[in-house]
C-alpha cells in the first residue's frame, strides 16, 4: 500500500470514528448545538459590534439583546398561550357531546360496533371490570410519567446550558475557526476554506430566508384562522404551522390537521368552518411555495423538496432533536461538497479523455494492388567515372 493510500485510509477511519463518538453521544449534544448555530447566526453581529468596542463587550451586548428579544416573545406568547388553552378547556363539553351524538352513531354504523365501545363511561366500566389489567396499566403510566419527569428535568437543564455556552462560544467563535485552520493539512488548506466559506454564504443566506418564511407563515395562519375561519385557537395553531415549516409540507399538514379538530371541537364539524379553514390553508400552501420560498429562500440550499424531507427525517432517526437540529445545515454543506467533487470531476482526465485513436487497419497503410514499386533493376546507378 502506497502513502497516498494510506493517508486516505487514515482520514476514511478518523472520519468514520468521530461520526461514531458524535453518534454516541448525540442525546447530550443538543444544547451544544443549538448553542453552536445561535453563535454562528449571531456571529457576525458580534463582528460588526467589535470594530466599536472590545469582543468581550460587543459579546455581552449581543448576548443581552437576544435575552431580551427571548423574555419579550415569551411575555407576549404565555398570555396568549395560557388563554388558549382555558378555551380549549372549556370547549371539550361541547367537543365530547359532538363524539357521543355525531361521531358514536357514524362510527358505530360504518365500524359494525356496538354504540357503547366507544362511550367514555363504557371505558371506564370495563377498566373497574378488568382491575388487574388496569393496575397494571397504571403501574406502565406511573413508570411514563417518571420518565417524563426525568425528561423535563433534562429539558429545564439544557434551557440553562444553552445561554451558558452560547456566551462563550460566541466569544471565542473567531479564535476557534482560526485554531481549526491551522490544524489542517498545508496541501488541502485553500480548498477546505474555500469550501467552507462557499458553505457560511449558503446557510447564512438560508437561514435569514428561512426565518423570515417562518415568520411570514405564522402571522398568516394565526390571523386567517383567527379572522377568517373564526376559531379560538386560532393564533396557536398558526404560531405552531409557522414554527414546523422549516421542513417543506410539515407546517402545512400538521397546521391543518389541528385546525380541523379545533373546529370539530369548537363547532361540531360544521361545513362552512371547515371550508374556511381549508380555504386558509390552501392559500397558505400557495403564498409559501410561490410567494415566499422564492423570494427569501429562493434555490439557496440546492436541494429538492424531497431531500429536504429526507435529511430531516433521516437526522432524526439518527440523532433524535439534535439531528433535526443539523439536518439542513449538514445538508446545505454536503451540497458544496457535491459541488466541488462535480467541478473537480468534469476538468478530471477521467471525463475530457477522448477515445484513443484505432490503428489504422493493414489494408489501409500497405500499397494498393497493382500500385508501381520502385525495382532495383530499374534504378541506374552512377558511379564516377
Amino acid at each position: 500500500m502506497g502513502p497516498e493510500a494510506l493517508y486516505r485510509l487514515q482520514l476514511a477511519l478518523l472520519v468514520a470514528v468521530i461520526g461514531y463518538v458524535l453518534w454516541l453521544l448525540a442525546p447530550v449534544l443538543t444544547p451544544f448545538v443549538l448553542a453552536a448555530l445561535l453563535a454562528y447566526i449571531a456571529d457576525p453581529l458580534a463582528d460588526r459590534l467589535q470594530r466599536h468596542m472590545s469582543r468581550t463587550l460587543a459579546v455581552t451586548l449581543v448576548f443581552v439583546v437576544f435575552s431580551v428579544a427571548v423574555l419579550i416573545l415569551l411575555a407576549l406568547l404565555l398570555p396568549l398561550l395560557e388563554h388558549q388553552l382555558a378555551r380549549a378547556v372549556a370547549a371539550l363539553p361541547a367537543a365530547l357531546a359532538w363524539f357521543r351524538g355525531i361521531a358514536t352513531p357514524w362510527l358505530a354504523q360504518h365500524l359494525h360496533l356496538p354504540a357503547e365501545t366507544f362511550d367514555p363511561q363504557h371505558v371506564i366500566n370495563l377498566l373497574q371490570q378488568h382491575w388487574q389489567q388496569a393496575g397494571g396499566i397504571a403501574a406502565a403510566l406511573l413508570g411514563h410519567v417518571t420518565r417524563s419527569g426525568l425528561a423535563l428535568l433534562e429539558w429545564a437543564t439544557n434551557l440553562v446550558l444553552v445561554p451558558v455556552v452560547f456566551f462563550y462560544l460566541l466569544r471565542d467563535w473567531d479564535v476557534l475557526v482560526e485554531r481549526v485552520r491551522e490544524l489542517l493539512p498545508r496541501h488541502v488548506e485553500p480548498t477546505v476554506t474555500r469550501l467552507a466559506r462557499e458553505s457560511d454564504a449558503v446557510l447564512g443566506a438560508f437561514f435569514k430566508g428561512q426565518l423570515l418564511v417562518m415568520l411570514g407563515l405564522g402571522i398568516y395562519y394565526a390571523l386567517g384562522l383567527s379572522l377568517v375561519a373564526q376559531l379560538g385557537l386560532g393564533p396557536l395553531i398558526g404560531v405552531l404551522a409557522g414554527l414546523v415549516s422549516f421542513v417543506p409540507y410539515l407546517g402545512f399538514i400538521t397546521g391543518l390537521i389541528a385546525a380541523l379538530i379545533a373546529v370539530l371541537a369548537q363547532y361540531g364539524g360544521d361545513w362552512l368552518h371547515i371550508v374556511l379553514v381549508l380555504g386558509v390553508f390552501a392559500v397558505g400552501q400557495v403564498l409559501e411555495s410561490y410567494v415566499l420560498v422564492p423570494r427569501l429562500v429562493g434555490n439557496r440550499i440546492g436541494l429538492h423538496p424531497v431531500a429536504v424531507i429526507f435529511a430531516v427525517l433521516a437526522g432524526a432517526q439518527l440523532f433524535g432533536f439534535f439531528g433535526i437540529l443539523m439536518a439542513l445545515p449538514l445538508a446545505a454543506v454536503a451540497v458544496v461538497v457535491l459541488n466541488y467533487a462535480h467541478e473537480r470531476y468534469m476538468a478530471s482526465a477521467l471525463y475530457t479523455r477522448e477515445e484513443e485513436a484505432t490503428p489504422r487497419a493493414d489494408s489501409e497503410s500497405a500499397p494498393e494492388m497493382g500500385a508501381p514499386t520502385a525495382d532495383k533493376s530499374e534504378v541506374d546507378v552512377h558511379e564516377p567515372g
